[in-house]
């Protein structure tokens, strides 16, 4: 048995953009469809079941040209609350942080309540960010009040 077989894939630097980093493996797919990066005609790395310290397995976007806005950033937080941003320009890092869950959710999420007034009216989804006694997010929605598991987020 050849013990000197190479055991990693190198993949070419960015030299400006974004890498979206400890992704639970099993929301990597949903990250890219709730930032529509499927659509993009950016250079994206994918990789998904890598292997972790921390997390046993992960998953990790890598995105040229693109930095994330703030709502861009709160649907990650959703979705991959474990996650780990880091901006690259010129091919150097200039900033790597996790992402934050914000206390408010607005206007990038739709209430699973058919009959909340922000599914029959013009106006904007709000939830307060709340965790149940098992410490699991939910979502409250601030106008009908119905509280959401977080596999019954869908996004706008």
């Amino acid at each position: 048995m050849d013990t000197n077989k190479r055991k990693e894939l190198k993949v070419s630097a960015l030299r400006n953009g974004t890498v979206i980093d400890h992704i639970p493996a099993e929301n990597t797919f949903q990250v890219i469809k709730i930032l529509g990066l499927e659509n993009s005609s950016s250079q994206i790395y994918i990789g998904n079941h890598l292997e972790s310290k921390k997390f046993g397995t992960k998953g990790i976007i890598k995105i040229s040209g693109k930095f994330f806005e703030k709502d861009e950033i709160n649907k990650i937080s959703l979705a991959a609350p474990s996650a780990t941003l880091i901006e690259i320009k010129d091919y150097e890092v200039v900033s790597k942080a996790k992402v934050e869950t914000p206390d408010t959710i607005e206007k990038i999420v739709r209430c699973f309540n058919p009959k909340c007034v922000t599914n029959n009216q013009n106006i904007k989804t709000k939830f307060r960010v709340i965790s149940d006694h098992h410490g699991r997010m939910k979502l409250k929605c601030h106008y009908c009040e119905k509280t959401m598991a977080k596999e019954n987020i869908e996004f706008i």
